[in-house]
């Protein structure tokens, strides 16, 4: 199914916004666990713009990678900053498996909204929207967890566009999807995007990779080995680990 988009919003450039929170700006990041260095002085920066896609094998550090930009969880040491004041409030972030309430379409999205404080007047015309925009319109009466894993992702993905965030973070949204549904999470984004989200992503993919990324990060054993065009990844890998992942000969 593709997204219908009648009524999207116009894209701007959230760059310039006075609220604008792009670059971030990663420096010397370190995470331990159990003994253990699983982010090893990690070191980059990300601009307004390019859809970037973090890949690597098994236990690489994506994801945990991705939550540290969020703020999930602290670093051992180094930085995560933010140009912009509450950072927090402009960026969104959808899971491998959705993490949603027991409760209606229509009021998981009124949640987030609820949340974020939009006024009460606005956050019904807004998950109408989104819900017609992603195709869930027909279910916002239905317990979101009678949907079938593809929508229970549309709709993760409806409520972090109703937020319009300015960043969002995805940490492999279609791993556990058929194609169809997995066309139709990719549209989504596409349209996100194109209305000025920046998309940071991780994927186990190589072919959505390269459907979607204008960047990669490759990390291999929790250091950034690339940081390059996506085309230059894909065609010419710089270190002998990326050339390795893309043959399929590197998995841990």
């Amino acid at each position: 199914m593709d997204v219908t988009a009648p009524n999207a919003a116009p894209k701007v450039n959230r760059a310039d916004a006075p609220n604008a929170i792009l670059p971030l700006r990663v420096e010397d990041l370190l995470y331990e666990a159990n003994g253990q260095r699983l982010i090893d002085n990690i070191s980059f920066s990300l601009n307004a713009g390019p859809r970037t896609v973090i890949l690597g094998p098994n236990g690489a550090g994506k994801s945990l990678l991705l939550r540290l930009c969020h703020g999930l969880i602290q670093p051992s040491a180094g930085t995560v900053t933010w140009r912009g004041a509450n950072a927090a409030k402009h960026q969104a972030m959808v899971f491998q498996r959705p993490v949603l309430l027991r409760r209606s379409v229509l009021a998981n999205v009124l949640y987030g909204l609820k949340l974020k404080g939009t006024p009460r007047a606005a956050r019904a015309g807004i998950a109408d929207d989104v819900l017609a925009r992603t195709g869930l319109a027909r279910f916002q009466d239905t317990p979101a967890r009678l949907l079938s894993g593809g929508e229970q992702q549309k709709l993760a993905l409806a409520r972090a566009w109703a937020l319009r965030p300015q960043v969002l973070f995805l940490d492999e949204p279609t791993s556990n999807l058929d194609p169809a549904a997995t066309h139709a999470v990719e549209s989504i984004c596409q349209h996100m995007h194109d209305e000025g989200t920046r998309l940071i992503m991780t994927t186990h993919d190589l072919g959505q990779a390269k459907r979607i990324a204008d960047e990669v990060l490759f990390i291999h054993k929790g250091r950034l080995l690339e940081h390059t065009p996506a085309a230059h990844f894909f065609e010419t890998p710089a270190s002998g680990e990326a050339a390795a992942f893309l043959r399929g000969d590197l998995r841990w």
